[in-house]
Parts: structure tokens; sequence; C-alpha cells
């Protein structure tokens, strides 16, 4: 390590210190997560009032400014994208959301939002000084170039890979203070085997797929199903240019599909800006760092690139959907589940990419807690729900009854494709509701 740098080396109760009342902090996204400084943080609940945190999609199971502090006396926690352990702090009272869409990200923090405090995780710095930013790459170059004080936290857990051309690299000098010790193990994200209908909703998708597509996968169920039978089936040449990595991927590059030698754009490598999965997956980044090119929210969410690409198809799940294509993705209700997050940026690089395809999946119905089947397609987003994208830019809609394309249709006739792909004891009933509404 650099003697250069040594005198910004700090324990992170000094580095603590940085942070005022008043001030907002922040954490970051994902899988990465600065664990010494929010301990660090905590611990000076007494002394401060009035700091706001910003993060999300935190899949760890404790935040300890949060927990140390149910009154909130000093410290309130906000979410961009509600993970797991957030839904149990909202129902708490614990945790504030905030909407947004993750390609707008990095504008909210240069023109519209304030940040004093950017707690970073990195990985292990080179012989140079240089470090990797690990498996959250985020929009943390943006956040921490209009921050008043930068905190580094070397996490040795994290992978180290820097990127193409720096890409994913952050340099000791960048930060005002480094901090370092023990981690935890990183979180991971694990998978439930897939039901009988997120099979269904698979297979019908894998169809709409061509040899060297480039493939954006959320981090649901039937995201994964379908990587898995990519990973088995004759398709060759896929390609990567995702908001997430996940072990969908890892899948695909074990059955030797993810060659990504088709890409218009960062040919041979993939494209991400999060990595959320097993210890596997994190150790696939760090040994073999030439094959990734992980970049900021800028890059990677651009529709504008993600549309110089051919055959880019963004596969999604949502909650549910009515006749006209709006999209809930992400509330039952007025009980925020998720977050909009980067589902609109694909759909829009899909829509834009030549032989691009955007789908929306979703099982065609759920049961409710008193035992009733309650159908996920519906006449209309309820009153209190999100609508997470609008009926104007979703493309192709998949349930187990079938896939409906919606581009070019009339309200009429979506609505009739949508009856179609309903579980066959709502069909009547949502065909009622069209003839009345959208004759």
């Amino acid at each position: 390590m650099a003697n250069d740098y040594r005198n910004r080396f700090v324990t992170p109760e000094t580095a603590a210190k940085a942070v005022r009342s008043g001030d907002w902090v922040d954490y970051g996204f994902g899988a990465g997560f600065p664990e010494l400084m929010d301990k660090a943080l905590a611990g000076r609940k007494e002394e401060l009032k009035d700091v706001k945190i910003r993060g999300g999609l935190v899949i760890r199971p404790r935040i300890e400014v949060v927990e140390c502090d149910p009154e909130q006396s000093a410290f309130t926690y906000y979410s961009w994208h509600i993970g797991d352990y957030e839904r149990k702090l909202r129902s708490r009272g614990l945790c504030q959301f905030i909407p947004m869409i993750l390609r707008s990200l990095p504008e909210l923090y240069r023109r519209h939002i304030r940040v004093d405090v950017a707690f970073v995780p990195v990985s292990r710095p080179d012989a140079n000084g240089f470090c990797g930013l690990g498996i959250s790459n985020y929009a943390w170059r943006t956040i921490f170039e209009q921050a008043r004080t930068v905190i580094f936290e070397i996490n040795e857990r994290l992978p180290r890979l820097q990127g193409v051309d720096g890409s994913h690299r952050v340099h000791l000098s960048e930060a005002d203070y480094i901090v370092e010790g023990e981690h935890e193990p990183l979180p991971v994200r694990t998978y439930r085997e897939p039901s009988a209908t997120d099979i269904e909703i698979a297979k019908r998708v894998v169809e709409e797929i061509p040899d060297g597509a480039v493939l954006s996968l959320g981090v649901g169920g039937i995201p994964f199903t379908v990587a898995n039978m990519l990973a088995e089936s004759d398709r060759k040449d896929l390609g990567c240019h995702t908001g997430t990595i996940s072990d969908a991927f890892l899948a695909l590059h074990k059955a030797g599909k993810l060659t990504n030698s088709r890409k218009e754009v960062d040919t041979g490598y993939s494209s991400w800006n999060l990595a959320m999965g097993s210890e596997e997956l994190y150790q696939w980044l760090d040994e073999e760092p030439e094959l990734f090119r992980p970049a900021d929210v800028d890059y990677i969410h651009s529709p504008e690139r993600i549309s110089r690409m051919k055959h880019v198809i963004s596969i999604n799940g949502g909650v549910e959907l009515d006749l006209m294509g709006q999209e809930n993705a992400e509330s039952a209700g007025s009980r925020q589940l998720s977050g909009t997050g980067g589902q609109l940026d694909f759909l829009e690089g899909a829509f834009r990419s030549e032989g691009g395809k955007g789908f929306i999946c979703l099982a065609s119905t759920h049961r409710k807690k008193d035992g009733t089947l309650k159908s996920n397609i519906v006449p209309f987003i309820p009153g209190g729900s999100t609508v997470s994208a609008p009926r104007t830019m979703i493309q192709y809609a998949a349930t187990e009854f079938g896939v409906a394309k919606l581009s070019g249709l009339s309200l009429k006739e979506r609505a009739e494709a949508m009856a179609s792909i309903a579980h066959p004891d709502f069909r009547e009933e949502l065909l009622r509701y069209a003839a009345e509404h959208f004759s």
C-alpha cells in the first residue's frame, strides 16, 4: 500500500466524526455495504440529530444505525429500492421509500439532492493505490464527486476487479478518509426451486430468444429459470448487458453459452452495474476479471447505449398487469414491495434494439391468505398501487398461458390479448370489462 496515503487511514470511529447533525449520508446499493462505518456511525447515536441515511436493496440482515435507534432520534433511513430486510423495516416504520428510475439517479445527485458524506465500500488496493468497487459500482463516482467528505471502506472480501479501462476503479487519493478491518462474509442471494408455473412461463420466453441475444435479466425466479433453460438449450453466443449480474449468468458461462462475441458494444465482455448472488458468483468475478466490464449507472442503464446492440432481451417479473398493459412491478396497494429500479431503462433499450424484446413475466394468479384465487391480470391497476411501467412501454407480457405482444395494438386488441393469457377462470370477467370499456 502506497505510503503517500497512510495519513488518510484512520479508525472507523475517527472517520465517523466527519458526519454532522443534519447531514445526508450515502451507504450505496445492493450487496456492497459499508459494514464498519455503519457500526461506527451507530456508536455516535447520542451525539447526533437528524442524520439521514440513503441506501437500497440491502440483502444483509441488519443496518446498525436503524436497529440502534428505533425512536429515530438520531438517524432516519431512506431506501431507493426495498429489499427483503428493508420490507421488514417498513413494517416497523423504520424505512422511508424514495421512488426513482435508476438511469435518473446520477442526475438526481448532480442537480436535485444533497449528499454530505459518502461511505464507499472498495476492494483491497493494488500496489499503485487503485481499488475496485467490488460488487456495487452503482452511481458511486457521481455521488462522491458531489460529497463534502468521502470515506473509503476497504473490504478484504470484495472481488478485486477494476473493470475495462478503469470502469470499476477508484484511487485511494480520492478519499478524505480510509478505513479497514475485518468484515463478515458477503451477503448472498439465493433462489428457490422453480415452480411448475415458473417453468411453463420460462419455456414460453425461451422460445422467443435467438442465438446471439444480449440478455438483461432481473433477479427473480423466472429470469433465473430462463437462464437455466438457456444453459441446457442449443442457443449459442449469448451476451450480457444487465443491471445486476447474478448466478443466472454464471450458469450460462458454465454451459459455454455466454461468449458476448456478437455484442456490438463491449464485445467479449459481460457488462453490469451490480453483482448479487452466491459466493461462487463473487469468486468468479474475482478470479476472471478479464471477462467483465462493470460500469456505472450512466453507462449500463443508458437506453441509447443498449439500443446500439441487436437482439437485446430484457426479462423482468411483475406484480400485476392490467388490460391496457400497464404494469405494477413494486407494490401491493400502497405497501411498497421493491422499486422501479432499472426495469424501465431496459424495457426502453430493448424496444429500441433491432430485434430486441422486453418481457414482463408473471404467474396468471396468486392465492390470497383466505385461500381464494386472485388474478394477476386485472381490469385496471387499482387505486393506491403503483404503475411502474406505462402501457406504451410494455412490448410482451408472459404468463403460463402464453405470450401477448402488445406493441401497436389498440386498447380493445390489448385487452383481448391480455385476457387470452389470463387464467381461464377469469377470462370471461376480463373480456366483459373490455367489451364495456374498450369497444
